[in-house]
Parts: C-alpha cells; sequence; structure tokens
C-alpha cells in the first residue's frame, strides 16, 4: 500500500488542549487527594472532533510541543481563562496573585506558554491550527499581537447570560470578509454564541481579521493561503452544527494525504 492510500484510511490526530487544577476544588473531593492535580479538556471538543472523523488527543502541558507536532495532524486550542498581559506587554498589575491550580478561572502562566509552544510548532510544521475563544487570543499573542483586555459596554453583547450550548442571540452577528476561510465556512454573516470580555487588539504577524461583530470586536482571525483559523466563539458549543471543528478535520486529512504517514520510517522491513 503507498503512502497516500495509507493516508486516505488513516483517521487524523487532533490534539486538544485543556487546563489543570487540583482535584481539592471539585464539590466533595476526598480529602486525601491534598495538591494532585487533574488534567481537563471539554469533552465537546473530543465528540464533535470524533463525529468529524478524527482522532481526538487530549494535551497535557508536560507534552512536550515540538515532539507531539510530529505526531499531530491538527491542533485545536480551546477557551479558558485570560491570557496572561506579561506574554502581550498587556497590564501586570490587574494580575491576582491567585494560584491557578486551586483556581481554575485566573491566569495561568504554565498554560500560556505551552499553547503559545504549540501554536508557534505546528504553525512551523505546517499543522491545520484552530484556536476557539481564548484559543484565538493565544493564537494571535503567539504571532506577536496584543490584547484588548476588557471590553467596554456595548449594543452588541460579548458575555452571554445563556448557558451552553446556545447558538447566541441575534444580537451577536458576525460579518465575514468576502473571499476569506471563514466567510467559506460561514457565509457572509453569522449568528454566534459569545462568552469572552477580551479580544484582539492588535493582530500578529501574518494574521489578518476575517470577522467582526457591528462594534468592530474581532470575531475571526486566519493567515492567508495558510489552514489557520481562529473564532471567538465556541463552536463546540454551538447547538447547530457549526463547521469550524469540521474544517480543521478536514484540513488535517488534507495534510496526512501529501505527507508521509507518521511512524512509517520507524517500521522494520517486511
Amino acid at each position: 500500500m503507498s503512502a497516500r492510500e495509507e493516508a486516505e484510511v488513516m483517521r487524523p490526530l487532533i490534539g486538544i488542549t485543556g487546563r489543570r487544577f487540583q482535584l481539592s476544588v471539585l464539590n466533595g473531593a476526598d480529602p486525601r487527594y491534598g495538591d494532585r492535580c487533574i488534567d481537563t479538556s471539554m469533552s465537546d471538543f473530543a465528540t464533535r472532533i470524533a463525529g468529524a472523523g478524527g482522532l481526538p488527543v487530549h494535551l497535557s502541558y508536560d507534552t512536550d510541543a515540538s515532539a507531539v507536532c510530529a505526531w499531530l495532524s491538527g491542533v485545536v486550542i480551546t477557551g479558558g481563562q485570560d491570557v496572561h498581559p506579561e506574554c502581550w506587554g498587556g497590564d501586570t498589575s490587574v494580575v491576582r496573585d491567585v494560584d491557578p491550580r486551586t483556581n481554575p478561572m485566573v491566569h495561568d502562566a504554565e498554560r500560556d506558554t505551552y499553547e503559545i509552544a504549540l501554536v508557534r510548532a505546528a504553525l512551523e510544521r505546517g499543522i491545520p491550527v484552530l484556536g476557539v475563544c481564548r484559543g484565538l487570543q493565544v493564537l494571535n499573542v503567539a504571532l506577536g499581537g496584543t490584547l484588548v483586555p476588557h471590553l467596554p459596554d456595548g449594543p452588541v453583547s460579548h458575555l452571554s447570560a445563556e448557558t451552553a450550548p446556545t447558538d447566541g442571540t441575534v444580537d451577536h452577528v458576525v460579518s465575514f470578509t468576502p473571499g476569506s476561510v471563514a466567510a467559506d465556512l460561514f457565509g457572509k454573516d453569522a449568528i454566534t454564541n459569545s462568552w469572552h470580555h477580551q479580544a484582539v487588539d492588535r493582530c500578529g504577524a501574518g494574521l489578518v481579521v476575517t470577522g467582526r461583530t457591528d462594534d468592530g470586536v474581532v470575531e475571526s482571525i486566519e493567515v492567508p493561503g495558510r489552514p489557520v483559523l481562529g473564532v471567538q466563539w465556541h463552536p463546540e458549543w454551538m447547538k447547530s452544527n457549526d463547521p469550524a471543528l469540521t474544517w480543521v478535520v478536514e484540513q488535517a486529512v488534507q495534510r496526512l494525504a501529501h505527507h508521509e504517514p507518521v511512524g512509517r520510517e520507524q517500521r522494520s522491513p517486511q
């Protein structure tokens, strides 16, 4: 069987990032856990990626970014807490001195470091990257961009009061740039959900804005000509079929079809 034929029957490995926190923060946790930690990822990502034909892989901070990218065919940087302002030249005086292991909502410098390294390693190898909410902001920061630390109140709701999953509300319409990947996926515009208070300010190297709400807030970014997309909403929590997660799997399949399958060089000759 040729390398291309093998690729056609192989399902691409899609790496998914997550969080790390102490088991003690869970309600009813056994006190014997002490300061032991758990790595978590939103299961909605894995479910939808598997449904699109990919093999979801949850990535620990201990998974060396460069080494794991030798095996992955796609990467999803997921949502979560704010990116530490030290990573993008923001105001560090607002950072609370709280351990992210005991409060998973505060800044997590270890996660920032890992995900930024993962984005850069994936881009270096030409691996498709999808950034979701915080993940869009990580993508921007990894390429030298900056963030809006807190969005002012306005006519468009960027902090939804609804619980997931939701398709969003009519006041949160995102308009897309014609000819962009986002426009190809979502059309001229789309209603999306929203759980963010930060946003892209200045784009990082190579990134362009391809989607905004009416108040000008950036809702999608991409690198023209490359399989790199960031969306500010949560496709994993859209009740309708959001094509973003299908897109990253399809891009990974294409990459797999045009590259030597991983591990082939490690096999013993027959």
